[in-house]
């Protein structure tokens, strides 16, 4: 850390720059002689993000902030806030993978004690720093690799928590075994320091082969933030031997999460209705088709299905407690119809179950992204080639 940085002057120029390019700042000449120009497009650049993503921990301090990868890799407050309301408050958890802290930050909110552990030490300065200027007392410090520190401590703990990387040696990797740590192997050790095992996961990962990796799995939680995937979150409980619980999870900057709980049996046993469209037409949020309910979304929400691949639901009712977007349908009209008459020349294009992609139909319908209007291009029950004209609802 570069304690000129904290300085007021500093401080009030980079909260003045909260509009300015941090390219072009690091080009300028720095007003102040003991900082680059380097090192003040880095905190202005910080800030600007931090601003969109921890908005709240920036309007209580002046706080210190890392290389843009470790602010990438945060979590957001909706996503921190979320998963601290899922701990049983006055408990003990140990963060085995910090970062920029602000799981641990909000873990802390309602724990009784938090250990953040970061091996990179700078990262653990910063953090160590912010805390103190944000207040937070219930946490300790271990600048040092966690699984060690975990391995070599005497302490028990309530929850483990940890968020291996998808980055090892500069490479993206796919297997949970293969990232950093290693979870999957080091599952004994876990369990012999806390009960409850809380593994956050990048989106991309698979969760059925996850499933196979991680024992005694409770919850899996699959989080988005605003219909963008943004973690997947495995609760390992030990002895634990029922079935998972999938629990789909869309959080909306100022609304309340809208959630819906379901097993893999339940959504292997569900026969779900199929038929045309009707009045309304409903798109799953992400979370929902991550999780693969396909079948439980439409009987959870009383809706039928267009087709066993389409994805789309429809129904008379509208439901605004949905998981996903809501719309008016206006019009449908056969594919093959609609190629001849189309006069819509701007549109939002959705392609579900068609032989054509989005921007295959954009070319060959001449159709500009934008508008009001929604044209979904999909495949009813029957089989046949539709396109439905629709407006979107908010609620």
């Amino acid at each position: 850390m570069n304690t000129a940085i904290l300085s007021e002057a500093v401080q009030s120029y980079i909260k003045s720059k909260q509009d300015a390019d941090p390219a072009s700042l690091a080009l300028s000449k720095s007003p102040f002689p003991e900082l680059s120009a380097t090192d003040l497009a880095r905190q202005v650049d910080g800030r600007q993000r931090a601003c969109k993503k921890i908005p709240t921990l920036v309007a209580q301090a002046d706080l210190y902030y890392p290389d843009k990868l470790n602010l990438e890799q945060s979590s957001s407050t909706e996503t921190a806030l979320y998963k601290a309301a899922l701990l049983v408050p006055n408990k003990t958890l140990i963060d085995l993978t910090g970062g920029f802290g602000i799981d641990s930050y909000y873990f802390a909110s309602v724990s009784k004690q938090v250990t953040h552990c970061e091996r990179n030490e700078g990262l653990s300065e910063i953090v160590q720093y912010n805390f103190g200027a944000l207040g937070v007392e219930n946490v300790q410090f271990h600048s040092g690799d966690g699984i060690s520190y975990l391995s070599q401590s005497q302490e028990q703990y309530d929850y483990i928590y940890t968020d291996p990387s998808r980055r090892v040696n500069q490479q993206k990797v796919f297997k949970l075994s293969d990232c950093e740590p290693n979870v999957v192997a080091l599952q004994p050790l876990f369990f012999s320091k806390a009960p409850i095992v809380i593994t956050k996961l990048a989106p991309l990962l698979d969760i059925s082969l996850a499933l196979q990796d991680l024992e005694e799995v409770r919850d899996v939680y699959i989080i988005s933030m605003d219909n963008d995937c943004k973690e997947l979150l495995f609760i390992q409980e030990q002895g634990y031997t029922g079935e998972v619980n999938l629990h789909s999870v869309a959080l909306s900057k100022g609304k309340s999460p809208k959630t819906l709980t379901f097993t893999l049996a339940t959504e292997k046993q569900a026969e779900p209705l199929l038929g045309a469209p009707s009045r309304y037409l409903y798109e799953p949020d992400v979370a929902l088709t991550k999780a693969g309910a396909f079948k439980t979304t439409a009987l959870h929400y009383g809706l039928t299905k267009l087709h066993q691949h389409s994805h789309l639901y429809t129904a008379t009712m509208l439901h605004e407690d949905f998981l996903g977007k809501v719309f008016t349908i206006i019009h449908v009209s056969p594919f093959s119809t609609f190629k001849k008459e189309n006069k819509i020349t701007k549109a939002n294009v959705i392609s579900k179950n068609f032989p054509l992609k989005v921007d295959e139909v954009r070319k060959k319908m001449k159709i500009k992204d934008g508008g009001v209007v929604y044209l979904f291009f999909t495949t009813q029950a029957d089989g046949s080639l539709i396109v439905i004209q629709a407006e979107r609802l908010i609620f």
